[in-house]
């Protein structure tokens, strides 16, 4: 007998044809959760959002529905909604449109190959930077293109950013340690590394070329210079949501140089090879579930909890202390655990960057590891803190947007910010893309 499909939660949601905004439900059919909207011109849409494997509502926990009337200049603010409901934890800042892969899914996909000049930049860093305070990560494109790229990251710690953090696909990492030192130097904080799996013919499908080799490299060099790496997945059903035990093993194995990993579920906006089905979606409580099966219950589903600053549907964090058997400790087991933060601010976008980055950051050069004496016993409380200090270590994730699965009750909870002609912009409004 089948089930009669029932409605738990009414949103807003755009056209994935016209981006018009409209009206939409989440409907659950057996244990799987839908999207469904309805275009006065394009029609009907459903795209799956959750699959039972963990009880939504009780991941949602106390997060208000949106009610008539709210947040109705969302998703076409043109920047931040009046009625925006977070504060920016992190401002990404496009420095050139030019890369040196063609990669077969990519938010940022431009015509050009342009780049702002240095003093655009400068002028750009100083509109958003909050003295000692902001997070602001240098984008593309593939920002190692630009040669001024140390220049960047100094102008961005003069103007007092607190962490900056490179993203890159590390090719350049890899073939120039020279040009990785002068980056340290001028202040990076930590490198987002685009890392699909171990295998060359991931990379073969998704970037264009074997990369597994120049990844490893570029991990060494960051390492040389005290530079923190977290991995940072694109996962894309079919392709490599098989890879995501390994690519954890792999991480911890190579603690402290590697800070974690930051699962991205692939969204369909930018360039993509066209439309979804539901069998091309991965949702969230799919990747929380498949961490647990594939590193075999060393990281449980209970070790996850949801954004601090976002909206519980956007992601979630992990977070752990790699022992010296390279197995996964948690130091969380209850969703009431907060990170602990000494920002001084009750501010949950203020707590979450401080946490994140705090975890990212290399410690000292040169502490990388226990002293000679410790016990090497995860009990014991001076070993403990030690640990801790160098070996830190995150499970996170981050569910982009696209406009097949567009929920403004989730957007206006963005905190993750791009700052693009004088105005910053929830990343899931900004790159937000029509479906042809």
């Amino acid at each position: 007998m089948k089930e009669t499909p029932e409605t738990i939660r009414h949103t807003d949601s755009v056209c994935p044809v016209c981006l018009k905004r409209v009206g939409a439900m989440l409907v659950k059919r057996g244990s799987d959760v839908y999207m469904e909207k309805n275009c006065s011109e394009h029609g009907h849409f459903s795209n799956i959002v959750w699959h039972g494997r963990r009880d939504m509502m009780k991941w949602i926990g106390g997060i208000p529905e949106i009610q008539p009337g709210e947040n109705q200049l969302c998703p076409n603010c043109n920047g931040i909604c009046p009625e925006h409901k977070s504060d920016t934890c992190c401002v990404l800042l496009e420095i050139t449109e030019a890369c040196n892969l063609h990669c077969e899914f990519c938010f940022a996909n431009r015509r050009t190959s342009g780049s702002p000049t240095l003093e655009h930049l400068r002028e750009e860093i100083k509109q958003f930077a909050v003295p000692n305070k902001t997070l602001v990560q240098l984008s593309g494109g593939e920002p190692t293109i630009r040669d001024d790229l140390p220049e960047i990251v100094h102008m961005a710690k003069e103007s007092d950013c607190r962490y900056v953090q490179l993203n890159s696909n590390g090719i350049r990492l890899a073939e120039e340690p020279d040009f990785v030192k002068q980056l340290a130097d001028a202040g990076l904080s930590f490198v987002f590394m685009q890392f699909d799996s171990l295998r060359d013919s991931v990379y073969e499908k998704l970037r264009g070329r074997p990369l597994i080799d120049i990844k490893r490299r570029a991990i060494y060099n960051c390492a040389k210079y005290n530079i923190g790496v977290t991995l940072v997945p694109t996962l894309v059903p079919g392709v490599n949501t098989s890879d995501i035990g390994s690519i954890i093993m792999f991480a911890a194995a190579n603690s402290p140089a590697v800070r974690g990993v930051h699962f991205q579920p692939v969204a369909y906006m930018g360039r993509t090879p066209g439309r979804p089905d539901d069998v091309a979606r991965f949702t969230l409580d799919e990747l929380m579930y498949q961490i647990e099966v594939q590193t075999g219950g060393m990281v449980k589903m209970e070790n996850l909890f949801p954004s601090h600053c976002d909206h519980p549907f956007c992601g979630f964090h992990g977070d752990f202390v790699v022992k010296e058997d390279m197995t996964l400790y948690p130091l969380s087991t209850k969703r009431e655990d907060s990170p602990s933060c000494c920002c001084g601010s009750d501010n949950p976008a203020d707590k979450n960057r401080e946490f994140v980055a705090r975890r990212w950051q290399r410690g000292e050069e040169g502490k990388t590891g226990c002293c000679p004496q410790a016990s090497g016993d995860i009990t014991d409380m001076d070993y403990f803190l030690d640990r801790v200090k160098t070996h830190g270590f995150t499970v996170t994730s981050m569910c982009f947007q696209d406009a097949g699965n567009l929920d403004i009750e989730r957007l206006r909870k963005c905190s993750l910010h791009v700052f693009a002609n004088g105005k910053l912009t929830p990343f899931c409004a900004h790159y937000l893309t029509k479906w042809q």
